[in-house]
């Protein structure tokens, strides 16, 4: 039976904290390059923007592909289109804090391009497969089937350290809207430390 992808389920398994994404914070982006959508190679920790934010998901649905069996029932599997749009719809203000987006899974570069135009996606999705990346960081990973997918977590780094981290993310769709309102204290917090002092006195 199909089913929308934008839509999530009102009875998904919450995923739990199991400790996977503590050694992160602090940790420098690692120097590998991944494939990006728009056939470049990238280097995540070589991003000259002020912050990078990356997305970590499972995988995105394939038109006429049924996914692994039990999907639906793997905690933080489903709702990998719902966070890719939440990304989408909310880009501009997280670029006008000085945040680049990017989207990571072991998908193919094949299906994410396809995904990605399908979706309207304004920023680049990488292609990790063989999990370079995701072993350079030790990354959490599950299996469905034969896919070994990573499990969905959000990074976020200035000047290639990595300084927060969502794990787990849930629900999916509210990814972006945490993710910006994080950014937004950030922003708040280097406005009140550049400020001189006696500054609010006067």
């Amino acid at each position: 039976m199909s089913h929308d992808p934008l839509l999530l389920p009102p009875d998904l398994p919450r995923p739990i904290d199991d400790g996977a994404g503590d050694h992160l914070p602090g940790r420098r982006l690692p120097g590998v390059e991944v494939l990006a959508t728009d056939g470049t190679m990238v280097d995540l920790s070589a991003v000259s923007s002020p912050w990078a934010v990356l997305y970590v998901y499972p995988r995105t649905g394939v038109p006429g592909v049924d996914p692994p069996s039990g999907w639906d029932e793997i905690p933080g599997a489903r709702g990998c289109t719902p966070q890719s749009c939440s990304f989408r719809d909310v880009h501009g203000e997280l670029a006008a804090l000085g945040a680049t987006v990017f989207g990571l899974s072991t998908q193919v570069h094949e299906e994410q391009v396809e995904f990605s135009r399908r979706q309207h996606l304004p920023f680049l999705l990488l292609s990790d497969p063989d999990q370079i990346f995701g072993e350079a960081l030790d990354l959490p990973v599950f299996q469905a089937d034969d896919i070994v997918a990573y499990k969905r977590m959000t990074i976020i780094a200035r000047a290639g350290t990595i300084a927060h981290v969502r794990y787990p993310v849930f629900p999916p769709d509210r990814d972006a809207d945490e993710v910006l309102a994080w950014l937004y204290n950030a922003a708040r917090a280097d406005a009140s430390a550049s400020r001189p002092v006696g500054d609010s006195d006067r």
